[in-house]
């Protein structure tokens, strides 16, 4: 970095240098030289690179969240629909009251917390449950292979959720983005005429408002588990709710081992 702001500096000097000594004689050149125009149009040119960058790496961040959601959806509910293979009902129930909670779990406690890129225990304790649970299954089960598959892809899909909950574009890029912003706005506004400028300004507003949105879309996509575009539980919910019916008809009055949120209920192994 030490470098790169030494040859910027180095080649500003030599080159402010170089028109000083090379100009200084000549009389016929240009007193004007280059326009503000001119010269602000390579910082222009800069903020819409780096605007369409910023938007671009924002929203495939977004687009590999939501596929983490649904790949964990897929897998958790293969997870229960496997569970009904095994003919001992109650390693049956235990696993799809697991799915249950966790669902819950992920839902009320990690979700919210992803917002700024955090995860949550409370999951956890349920996967750690049927974890506990295959072990009694036992490798002579042939659904256990099945089972083991289906967690693990599980597990991959809420790792790469939670990878996602983080900031795609690091803060320094984004202030650097304000900066960028600022002074493409200021430069456009020394760029129109004094008198008779009332189409200008009208441009100039429109051109500001859609710099500023696409600024707020990538803030608001880089984290795709917060704001108004956020990514939503929807696939999480509904296998959540599948596996309680079935859970149900399969044991109708079975108990769940956990709240309504997914937290475990004290006194329940």
């Amino acid at each position: 970095m030490i470098v790169t702001i030494v040859v910027a500096a180095v080649a500003l000097a030599l080159g402010l240098t170089a028109h000083h000594f090379l100009r200084r004689n000549d009389t016929d050149a240009d007193d004007e030289g280059l326009s503000v125009r001119d010269l602000i149009s390579p910082v222009q040119t800069l903020t819409v690179l780096i605007l369409a960058f910023v938007l671009a790496t924002a929203a495939g961040s977004y687009n590999r969240a939501e596929e983490a959601v649904h790949n964990e959806a897929n897998a958790v509910d293969h997870l229960a629909e496997t569970a009904d293979f095994l003919p001992n009902a109650a390693q049956r129930r235990r696993l799809q009251a697991d799915v249950v909670c966790y669902t819950r779990a992920v839902r009320h406690y990690e979700w919210p917390t992803m917002t700024d890129g955090h995860g949550s225990p409370v999951p956890s304790v349920w996967t750690a449950d049927m974890r506990a649970a295959f072990k009694d299954i036992g490798t002579g089960q042939g659904a256990f292979g099945m089972l083991v598959g289906a967690d693990d892809a599980r597990a991959k899909a809420r790792q790469s959720r939670l990878t996602e909950s983080t900031a795609a574009v690091p803060a320094a890029i984004y202030w650097f983005m304000l900066v960028l912003l600022s002074i493409t706005v200021i430069s456009l506004c020394l760029c129109i005429p004094r008198r008779h400028n009332r189409p200008q300004l009208a441009t100039l507003a429109m051109a500001t408002a859609l710099l500023t949105a696409t600024l707020l879309l990538v803030h608001d996509a880089e984290r795709p588990f917060g704001g108004t575009i956020a990514v939503t539980p929807t696939a999480i919910t509904d296998v959540e709710h599948q596996t309680t019916r079935d859970l149900h008809a399969d044991a109708p009055g079975a108990a769940l081992p956990c709240d309504s949120r997914g937290h475990k209920e004290s006194g329940r192994a």
